[in-house]
């Protein structure tokens, strides 16, 4: 595997070895020990999520304001713009975020850790995304910075208006959105 450092240094984007003949492909989606040693980041994943989309919806941007979860994100059917945003007022990355196509040709990761706001666009007809999670799912603690903030200005590749939630749609800007300290 291996990795590659974003503008943002504490999210890493994860190039796994892939072993292709002309009866298809293997490759190694995740491994605890090497994640461990390669990146340095010792996760203890307690959640596997799976979603599906059609072209151009937008999910996001989430978080969880209690129980803050990092995630290992992957695109197994079609492409998907992935984004991280730091929203831990205290970063010196705080209000920047980053934008990756993961998608199921290129299999790549992207890490996202605890105290990011999470979100991604459905760039194929069709997309199904995976994705580790570092603690379990709160409702009480879930929270949406609205996808397009002017103040982050996320340069979203989009070719259509994007299908959202009524969750996504009514969204906080990072302005008024609880953060982190």
């Amino acid at each position: 595997m291996s990795i590659v450092h974003t503008k943002i240094p504490d999210v890493i984007q994860l190039e796994p070895q892939v072993f292709a003949d002309e009866r298809g492909f293997f490759f190694e989606a995740y491994n605890d020990r090497k994640f461990a040693q390669e990146t340095g980041i010792f996760a203890n994943f307690v959640q596997d999520n799976h979603s599906g989309s059609k072209q151009n919806v937008l999910r996001g941007l989430h978080y969880q304001i209690q129980k803050p979860q990092g995630k290992l994100v992957r695109a197994i059917v079609g492409t998907i713009f992935d984004v991280a945003v730091d929203i831990r007022k205290s970063s010196t990355t705080f209000g920047k975020w980053v934008g990756y196509e993961l998608s199921a040709e290129n299999k790549r990761l992207l890490w996202i850790p605890p105290g990011f706001a999470h979100g991604f666009l459905v760039l194929s007809e069709i997309a199904e995304v995976l994705y580790k999670a570092t603690d379990y799912y709160a409702p009480q603690g879930d929270r949406t910075i609205l996808w397009n903030d002017p103040d982050l200005a996320i340069d979203w590749p989009l070719s259509a208006s994007p299908i959202l939630s009524a969750k996504d749609q009514a969204g906080k800007s990072l302005r008024t959105a609880e953060i982190f300290d």
